[in-house]
């Protein structure tokens, strides 16, 4: 009983995470800042919802089959976001020969309210 509550929490937790990435790819308008907010919310939500499985099943074959599946998702999830996000730097056409500068946080809102 107490495994299954604790399970159930995690995997809770997990899909609240979850869910704000969701929020945070559908609210940011740059794709490299969307790529941001899904890879957040994929590794920690991941997390969650793994280790939920894990505390589900117990310490049997099929935990030591979800470690390995946080692994190789740890491993190729940051590894396909580079690639993807190098491509859209690189394939842009306005961000050719703009290098990256230091912006406030009252410059960010003054653009936002201009752009409202």
């Amino acid at each position: 009983m107490i495994r299954e509550i604790i399970s159930a929490i995690l995997f809770i937790l997990g899909a609240l995470i979850y869910i704000t990435a969701v929020f945070g790819v559908y609210k940011f308008k740059y794709v490299l800042n969307r790529m941001h907010a899904a890879a957040l919310g994929d590794t920690l939500g991941l997390l969650l919802a793994v280790s939920g499985g894990i505390v589900y099943y117990g310490f049997q074959f099929v935990s030591l089959k979800l470690v390995l599946i946080l692994v190789f998702l740890w491993i190729t999830s940051p590894v396909a976001g580079h690639f993807l996000a190098k491509l859209e730097y690189t394939t842009d056409p306005e961000a050719e020969g703009k290098e990256f500068v230091s912006v406030s946080l009252k410059e960010l809102e003054k653009e936002e309210k201009q752009n409202d």
